[in-house]
C-alpha cells in the first residue's frame, strides 16, 4: 500500500473522533487547543503527585501486604505442587503397570511409585480428602492389575521348585532380586500375600520331604553291613572247648559295641562337609542332621528377607528341649537298669560293687569330657558313684576289722539305753577285740590296700576308695577308743603309730 493512501486512512480515522470533530465544528484553533491540552496533562500529573504524597503511607502498607501475600501464595504452592504431584496418575505409570513384563527394571520403578501414591491416597482418605476420589478408582485398577502379575510370576517361581533334579536355589535367589514385589502384595493383598506364602510352604515341605527321604536312603546303603555274632556277646570265653590240639582265636576282634573313634563326630568332624562315599551309624546320622541344618539355616535367611519375618515369627518349630530331655531320661535308666543287671552276675557284693563303680567312673569321665557344665546326667551318675563308693568301702572294711565296726555301732546303742548289763558284756567283749587287733591291723591294711588297687584300673578312682576307707577305719577307732575302759586302752596300739602306718599307702595321682 503507498504512503498517500495511508495518510488518507489515518485521516479518515481521526475525523471520527469526537473531540476532533467538535474542535473543527467550534472552529477552534489547534495550536491553542494543544497547549491547553499539554497544561491539563500537567496540571493533572502535579495533582497525582500530590496524591500520591498524600497516600503514601497507605500505599507503602498495601505493597507490604502484596508482599506478604505473594509469599503466602509462594509457600501454599510448594505443598500444592507436591499434593498435585502426590496425587496425579500420569501416562507412564499407567503404561509401565499394565503394559511392561514384571521382570523390566521399569516395572519395578513403576511399582514403587504406584505404592507410594497408594499409601498417600490412604493417608489423604483418612482425613477425609475429597480430592482423592477423582483418583482413587485409578490406582485400585493399577493395583488390582500389579497384583495379579506379581501373583503369577511368584507362584510361577514356586511351581519351578517342583520340577525333578531341580535345583530350587536358584529361583529362590531370582526371587530375591524382586523381594519388593512380596513387600507391596503384603501391604495391599493380604488374602494373596497369605495365597503366596502357603503355596510356598507347601511346595517347599513337599520338596525337603522329597530331598531328606532320598538322602536318608542314600547315607543308608553307606552304613557298615556288620551284623552281631557269637562274638559280639558280652562274657565270650576266649578259649576253645574244641580238642586238646585245636588252636585258640588269639585274634583280638573289635565287637559292634566298640566306639573306637566314632565319638570323634561330635568334636572334630562335627563341621565336616556333607559326606557323599562306608561309615558308622554315627558319621551317618551326624551328615543327615547337618544337612538338615543346613538348609534351615538357608531357608531361614531366604524367608526372612523375602517374606519379611524376623525372630519368632520365621520359625513355627521351638528346639524340643523338654522333650530331649524326657528321651535323655530314659535312656539313664536304661542305662541305670542294665549296669544293675549286668552287676548281678557277680554272686559276692563286693564284686557286684566294683563293676558298678568302675562303670559309673568311666560313664560320668565321658560326660564330664564332653559336655562343659554339669549336667543332670552327670549329676545323676555321680549321685550313685558316690553311694555305691560308700557301700563299698563299708564292705572292703568289714572282713578285717567287722568286729571293731560292729563293736562301735553297737556300743553307741548301749550308751544311748544305758543298760548296765549290756556295758558289762561290752566290756568283756572288748577285751578280745583288742587282742586280736594289735596282731593284725598292719596286714589287713596292707590287704585293703592291695585289694582296692587291684580292682580299679583307674588310678585315680582306686586312691580316693583307698583314701576314703582308711578315713571311716580310723574314725571308727577314734570311737572304738572312747569305748573301752582305762584298762583296755594300755593295751590298744597309739593312734599316732596308726596314723604314721595310713601315711605310707597316700598316694599323689
Amino acid at each position: 500500500m503507498s504512503e498517500p493512501a495511508d495518510l488518507k486512512e489515518d485521516l479518515d480515522k481521526n475525523l471520527e473522533d469526537f473531540e476532533i470533530q467538535e474542535v473543527l465544528r467550534n472552529g477552534t484553533d489547534l495550536r491553542e487547543y494543544a497547549l491547553q491540552i499539554d497544561k491539563n496533562i500537567k496540571d493533572a500529573e502535579k495533582s497525582s503527585v500530590a496524591d500520591y504524597l498524600k497516600e503514601s503511607e497507605n500505599i507503602g502498607s498495601l505493597h507490604n501486604q502484596i508482599e506478604e501475600c505473594d509469599g503466602i501464595l509462594e509457600k501454599m504452592e510448594r505443598p500444592l505442587s507436591s499434593f498435585i504431584e502426590d496425587m496425579a496418575v500420569s501416562e507412564t505409570l499407567i503404561f509401565g503397570i499394565n503394559s511392561v513384563p514384571v521382570t523390566d527394571k521399569e516395572f519395578m520403578v513403576q511399582l514403587a511409585i504406584l505404592n507410594q501414591k497408594l499409601n498417600f491416597v490412604k493417608e489423604q482418605d483418612f482425613k477425609e480428602t475429597k480430592a482423592c476420589h477423582d483418583v482413587k478408582d485409578v490406582l485400585e485398577k493399577l493395583k488390582i492389575k500389579s497384583v495379579a502379575k506379581i501373583r503369577t510370576y511368584i507362584l510361577e517361581q514356586i511351581y519351578k521348585f517342583r520340577k525333578p533334579m531341580a535345583n530350587y536355589q536358584i529361583p529362590q535367589n531370582a526371587m530375591l532380586k524382586y523381594k519388593f514385589f512380596f513387600e507391596f502384595v503384603l501391604a495391599n493383598e493380604r488374602n494373596v500375600a497369605q495365597e503366596i506364602c502357603n503355596e510356598y510352604i507347601d511346595t517347599l515341605s513337599k520338596v525337603y520331604y522329597s530331598y531328606f527321604k532320598s538322602y536318608a536312603s542314600r547315607l543308608d546303603k553307606l552304613k557298615y553291613e556288620e551284623a552281631p555274632t557269637k562274638d559280639d556277646l558280652m562274657g565270650i570265653e576266649d578259649g576253645s572247648k574244641g580238642g586238646f590240639f585245636q588252636k585258640a582265636n588269639l585274634k583280638n576282634k573289635s565287637t559292634i559295641f566298640t566306639i573306637g573313634n566314632r565319638g570323634d563326630v561330635l568334636a572334630q568332624q562335627l563341621e565336616a562337609p556333607i559326606i557323599v562315599p562306608h561309615y558308622s551309624y554315627e558319621a551317618l546320622f551326624r551328615s543327615l542332621q547337618y544337612a538338615l541344618v543346613d538348609n534351615g539355616c538357608r531357608e531361614y535367611l531366604f524367608i526372612s528377607e523375602f517374606f519379611h519375618v524376623k525372630g519368632s515369627h520365621a520359625q513355627d518349630e521351638q528346639f524340643p528341649s523338654e522333650e530331649l530331655s524326657n528321651i535323655l531320661l530314659v535312656l539313664q535308666d536304661e542305662v541305670h537298669c542294665f549296669l544293675l543287671k549286668m552287676a548281678a552276675e557277680f554272686s559276692q557284693r563286693v564284686q557286684q560293687l566294683i563293676f558298678l563303680i568302675n562303670n559309673y567312673d568311666m560313664v560320668l569321665s565321658i560326660l564330664m569330657e564332653r559336655t562343659r557344665d554339669n549336667t543332670k546326667e552327670a549329676e545323676s551318675f555321680r549321685e550313685q558313684l558316690q553311694a555305691r563308693s560308700s557301700e563299698y568301702v563299708e564292705e572292703i572294711l568289714s572282713p578285717h576289722f567287722g568286729g571293731l565296726i560292729q563293736f562301735v555301732k553297737e556300743g553307741q546303742q548301749i550308751l544311748e539305753t544305758t543298760n548296765k548289763s549290756d556295758l558289762a558284756t561290752l566290756e568283756r567283749k572288748s577285751l578280745s577285740l583288742v587282742a586280736s587287733f594289735s596282731t593284725g591291723w598292719k596286714q589287713s591294711l596292707e590287704e585293703i590296700h592291695r585289694e582296692v588297687l587291684v580292682s580299679f584300673p583307674n588310678l585315680v578312682t582306686g586312691s580316693g576308695l583307698l583314701q576314703m576307707a582308711l578315713t571311716n577305719f580310723v574314725q571308727y577307732y577314734h570311737k572304738f577308743v572312747k569305748l573301752l575302759t582305762p584298762n583296755a586302752r594300755t593295751q590298744l596300739v597309739n593312734i599316732h603309730v596308726i596314723m604314721v602306718e595310713i601315711k605310707k599307702y597316700k598316694t599323689n595321682y
